[in-house]
């Protein structure tokens, strides 16, 4: 038996075959196949726009996917969402799907846009929003580079944006927010009743957010004189409890915690004053609370 898995072609492809990578999953694929290999002969992948993936999940077609919840929430399919993966192609930041205008327009809310045009990818999450505003616009399907249409052929775009940097090249502002979105591990109601595939995904689950818990934390080692252990522990963040051990020589300690990037840069140069030695730092794979 297998699993029939859909991940994100585009600009996520890259992103996605790290996390699994880091999961322990090795995934290889030529630039013109939408048929990756994996070193796992139970898992069949296949590379979809991650626009689709919810629709082929709520058909059966394949088990489970990776996909944004701003395609979820547009297609209206029904999935069963195993986990969120706060992942993306730049950070690990949500996306936003945006309603945008020229700076130029005259348009404040979405109320001005009664009777104008809209370009979107989004086009049944547009609507749906333009209906619950109570305005009536015309929503035309946009094929991308939405960002060049506005104001020559539309008023405004309803796009996704990770840093907002593209829409400010393109002078453009943004007027509301409609949906936040991550990465979803999503799967068909079908695959969860096969108690093979239930299992197969939840192990999925499980390693895919281990990846996900150690993308921001390191390990840290070090030797500290036992005469300086409390003052240089209590240097360390007072929820990071240490991992202490005895060394050969009985006047020193070898001690061993997780820590974030961050806390690791701050942290390091206060241990070394304080006495500790040897210090260490290493990355994670996989972290599984």
């Amino acid at each position: 038996m297998k699993l029939k898995l859909g991940l994100p072609k585009g600009s996520l492809q890259e992103a996605t075959f790290a996390l699994f990578q880091k999961a322990g999953y090795s995934f290889k694929v030529s630039s013109r196949s939408y048929q990756p290999v994996v070193d796992d002969e139970t898992i069949e992948p296949i590379l979809l726009r991650p626009q689709e993936i919810p629709m082929y999940i709520e058909q059966g077609v394949i088990d489970a996917g990776l996909t944004g919840k701003d395609w979820i929430a547009d297609s209206g399919a029904k999935v069963h969402e195993i986990c969120e993966l706060r992942y993306s192609k730049l950070t690990s930041n949500p996306i936003r799907i945006v309603l945008a205008v020229h700076n130029d327009s005259p348009v404040q809310t979405v109320q001005d846009l009664q009777g104008k045009r809209i370009a979107t990818e989004y086009v049944r999450l547009t609507q749906r929003y333009l209906d619950e505003n109570g305005v009536s616009a015309m929503v035309e399907f946009s094929w991308g580079a939405d960002e060049v249409k506005v104001p020559i052929l539309v008023e405004a775009i309803v796009v996704n944006t990770e840093t907002g940097s593209s829409l400010r090249a393109h002078n453009l502002r943004i007027v509301d927010t409609l949906l936040t979105s991550t990465t979803r591990f999503v799967a068909s109601d079908e695959a969860m009743k096969n108690p093979w595939k239930r299992t197969k995904i939840e192990s999925l689950e499980i390693l895919l957010t281990g990846a996900m818990n150690a993308t921001k934390l390191v390990g840290l080692k070090m030797n500290l004189p036992k005469d300086r252990q409390q003052e240089i522990l209590s240097i360390l963040p007072s929820l990071k409890n240490p991992t202490l051990s005895t060394l050969t020589d009985e006047n020193w300690l070898a001690a061993e915690v997780i820590l974030s990037e961050t806390e690791v840069r701050e942290l390091v140069p206060a241990l070394k004053r304080a006495g500790a030695t040897g210090l260490v730092e290493y990355p994670l794979n996989k972290v599984i609370y």
